[in-house]
């Protein structure tokens, strides 16, 4: 094992702590992970030490006579050639979702090549993975994915599984009572959310054995990490605490802080008492005790809530007192600090406000992680974090969620262009935050390479590469299905909604806001499922080919939910049933597909949770845990509710589908009944069901059942046709408003007014949208051309849900003097396809304008479109 301190003081460069190279144990830490992802097959790769070029990692490999030379300046640049080698010169590929190992024989002959990372730091994770996706992992399954991580040239990994045996230490030896103690402890599911200071005691309490086991766990994940050559990023003190502590230090400065998402708040030290530096001290000790140190310090306070005072010299000392604590107990320490505070609260941290906070602490002894820079960049709104050193990362996954999507192109070009731009500051790396993985590992595979290029590849021929190593060499219908993919869900970084997961009667899509084709999204299934003879047996494949039909199936499963709104609305009992009937079908099928696949199965969720319990009732209460997390994430009437969404087999049926039957039969009461539907004693009763589901013990199974070929294959034959009718362009329909000049009060950047009277009323993506927020007046407006005859004016506004709008309609003719023509301030009727129709006597208008004054969901409105006729 490598020594624990990683880093001399030498090794405190320009930028902060970096990574140090190895004397001769990198080569036999390379070999052996070599060893752990090849098998026998590794006997054939040498490894030898090298050393960096310029502060910088670098890697060099050779290959002749069947026998591949990689040479690196540490284990993780070793790591990094040899994962080069295999995947561009062996059509060879590592993943969470399926390895493809079959090399060649011999070994390929390659030209010698070099490749020097411009990155110091190569960041991941975020905390909420910890919790998303990691939650019950043991040591077998961080084996594995610190091996993904040094492959994909990981250095500087965020380590803080098993922190409460720190706390639990820190906190007895402060008096507090182990009731107290496990009172603050969250659950096992929701750590990091405890750890961040968004909560106490939610889904616990932890118990012994799973805090020490957890600290054993931590012991072995950072010394295989610095074996390996990582950074690994430690705890620091944030300042949460129980709130017995004041008991115990009367004195003592606490502060509540405001809820977060519906919890009660929590407790605070404030920065400034001298016991916040003394806990945060005695914490780094204990760490260091139990887990050694490599420096750097993770730490976050107030990550999603506004500190109790915007004046800068509070936030100055608020940011000495949380670097005081960790250099307190290390004088070398390094402050790394998330930079979504800085977009997440940008109405608080105003420039004084985060320069105030920054320039607290030397510029050597932190660093930045700009966490969405995909996205939501801070580093170009903060003179590139006012001085400190930096790094470009992507967060892509929220909550865990399973879906097909993220930016390809954004990605490829980000990095170098931050690293070209004169603006950059100190950048000195790429990272990924996503809250989620074992999803998209497309996404992830492109992110990390770039830490080792400094030039945008050609996304064409890296997709083309990216098929051929995925499924072991050239096949060109996988190259053209992964061509159609990078159109489609990889040309968008929006996340897939799916109305099967949202809770019925609430405000949810009529169909999932796509910024790509699906009739094109479903040719990249055909074009799968054409190799399915030659590629049928590869797990890679396998995975793919569900993933790809479950995404075109839940897109055509909002369709489906629209079709049954559609005839609940116009009180129609036998089509509503029979839209009902094949909603419900579908998520049986999606379920049948998902089922040949562990990694898309709720029982494998469960049974990893339950394997942490000692005894049965430990089991039970792991298993509530687990969820609780994926469904209501947290209490009955919680407003997080959904936000760790799966689509997994089990859940769909399980979970999805019986919330969706007591919906079905109460709107069927509502027909039958000739009443109207109850949606707050739905809610409700909705509610309540779903609490016991948490509760539940059902078994579900882990392995999977059935052919994912064979169930791939039955569902495009079924569903194909459909999705081609359903999703054919909508011919306009034309009436006296169709494509004339349009204006408005104000248009939020996606939604133009000419959106509202292009004559497509069937496509809720395509609407004209603003908010009241900063445009209280809400007008849209359209010019006939010339006065004409208008009698009757059909408002549709955006509709899929329960959602409802108030409006008025006005006709002048010389946009000037208004005549009200319908006044719909007080409609209450749910908004849907066909729209709202206002008759009214026929006059001669040139032009027409719509106001809407209310929406019953949110600040926002919406017109898919606005039509006009003579009678």
């Amino acid at each position: 094992m490598i020594c624990k301190q990683l880093l001399c003081s030498a090794c405190i460069l320009a930028v902060g702590a970096v990574p140090r190279a190895y004397g001769d144990t990198t080569a036999e830490a390379a070999a052996a992970l070599a060893q752990r992802v090849l098998g026998e097959r590794a006997a054939e790769f040498t490894f030898e030490n090298i050393p960096q070029s310029d502060g910088r990692d670098v890697f060099e490999v050779s290959c002749s006579d069947g026998r591949a030379l990689v040479r690196g300046s540490n284990p993780v640049a070793m790591a990094s050639g040899l994962n080069w080698y295999l995947k561009y010169h062996c059509d060879a590929c590592v993943s969470w979702v399926g390895d493809q190992l079959e090399l060649p024989r011999p070994l390929p002959t390659v030209e010698p090549f070099r490749k020097t990372t411009p990155c110091r730091y190569r960041y991941y994770f975020n905390y909420c993975t910890f919790s998303y996706t990691m939650a019950w992992w043991d040591w077998a399954r961080w084996e594995r994915e610190i091996d993904w991580m040094a492959l994909n040239g990981i250095n500087m990994p965020l380590s803080v599984t098993g922190q409460e045996a720190v706390w639990q230490k820190v906190f007895r030896d402060l008096g507090l009572s182990d009731d107290a103690i496990n009172r603050f402890f969250v659950g096992p599911a929701y750590l990091p959310f405890g750890w961040m200071g968004c909560m106490d005691g939610w889904g616990g309490p932890l118990s012994q054995a799973w805090i020490d086991a957890h600290r054993g766990l931590e012991q072995e994940i950072v010394a295989r990490e610095r074996e390996l050559g990582m950074t690994p990023v430690l705890q620091g003190f944030t300042g949460h605490v129980p709130p017995e502590l004041k008991e115990r230090f009367p004195e003592a400065r606490l502060q509540q802080l405001p809820s977060w998402c519906g919890f009660p708040g929590t407790h605070f030290v404030d920065p400034t008492d001298p016991l916040f530096v003394r806990i945060g001290k005695a914490f780094v000790e204990e760490q260091t005790r139990q887990f050694g140190t490599d420096h750097l310090y993770a730490s976050d306070t107030f990550i999603e809530m506004s500190p109790p005072s915007n004046d800068p010299e509070f936030l100055d000392a608020m940011g000495k007192a949380i670097y005081e604590a960790m250099a307190a107990a290390d004088p070398d320490a390094v402050w790394v600090m998330q930079g979504w505070v800085f977009v997440n609260n940008p109405k608080f941290w105003k420039p004084p406000q985060a320069k105030a906070l920054l320039a607290a602490v030397p510029d050597d002894r932190m660093i930045l992680l700009d966490l969405y820079c995909d996205t939501r960049p801070a580093w170009n709104k903060t003179e590139a974090f006012y001085g400190k050193p930096w790094t470009w990362c992507i967060i892509h996954n929220f909550g865990g969620k399973l879906g097909m999507w993220g930016d390809l192109t954004v990605i490829a070009q980000g990095p170098p262009a931050a690293w070209a731009s004169p603006e950059r500051g100190r950048l000195a790396g790429v990272g990924m935050m996503m809250e989620g993985i074992e999803q998209n590992p497309i996404v992830y595979d492109l992110m990390m390479e770039m830490a080792w290029r400094e030039e945008p590849p050609d996304l064409d021929a890296w997709v083309r590469d990216y098929a051929r190593r995925r499924y072991g060499g050239p096949n060109a219908k996988a190259e053209e299905a992964w061509a159609l993919l990078r159109r489609t869900v990889y040309g968008t970084g929006q996340t897939p909604n799916p109305v099967v997961c949202a809770r019925p009667g609430s405000t949810v899509p009529r169909k999932a806001r796509r910024a790509y084709d699906v009739p094109t999204l479903l040719r990249a299934w055909q074009a799968l499922l054409e190799c399915s003879g030659e590629l049928g047996d590869l797990a890679t494949y396998q995975h793919d080919l569900v993933d790809v039909a479950r995404q075109v199936l839940m897109d055509l499963s909002n369709v489906f939910y629209a079709d049954m709104l559609d005839a609940y609305h116009a009180q129609d009992r036998a089509a509503f049933g029979e839209a009902a009937a094949r909603f419900r079908r579908l998520i049986r099928d999606v379920d049948a597909l998902l089922a040949t696949r562990r990694e898309f199965r709720l029982g494998a969720w469960i049974a990893d949770a339950r394997r942490w319990g000692e005894t049965e009732e430990e089991q039970r209460h792991y298993e509530w845990n687990a969820r609780n997390q994926i469904t209501l994430w947290g209490p009955r009437d919680g407003v997080l509710h959904e936000y760790a969404r799966k689509e997994w087999a089990g859940l769909l049926t399980g979970f999805y589908l019986p919330r969706w039957d007591l919906f079905i039969e109460r709107l069927d009461q509502a027909l039958a009944s000739d009443a109207a539907f109850d949606a707050d004693a739905f809610g409700q009763d909705v509610r309540a069901w779903e609490e016991a589901w948490t509760r539940g013990t059902e078994t579900y199974a882990a392995a999977p059942v059935g052919d994912a070929v064979a169930e791939a294959r039955r569902a495009l034959d079924q569903y194909g046709p459909i999705i081609s009718e359903v999703y054919k362009p909508e011919t306009p329909t034309v009436t006296l408003t169709t494509g004339k000049p349009a204006t408005c009060s104000a248009a939020l950047p996606p939604y133009p007014a000419r959106l509202a009277n292009d004559g497509r009323s069937g496509n809720t993506d395509q609407y004209w949208a603003t908010d009241v927020t900063d445009d209280p007046e809400a007008w849209w407006q359209v010019d006939l051309g010339e006065p004409m005859t208008v009698g009757r004016v059909v408002v549709v506004g955006y509709y899929g849900d329960t959602r409802y709008y108030g409006f008025t309609v006005e006709t002048s003719l010389d946009a000037t003097h208004w005549e009200m023509a319908a006044d719909r301030r007080d409609n209450t009727a749910p908004a849907a396809r066909r729209g709202y129709t206002c008759r009214f006597e026929p006059r001669p208008t040139r032009y027409l304008r719509v106001t809407q004054t209310h929406n019953s969901a949110n600040t926002g409105r919406h017109l898919v479109e606005v039509m006009a006729f003579e009678e």
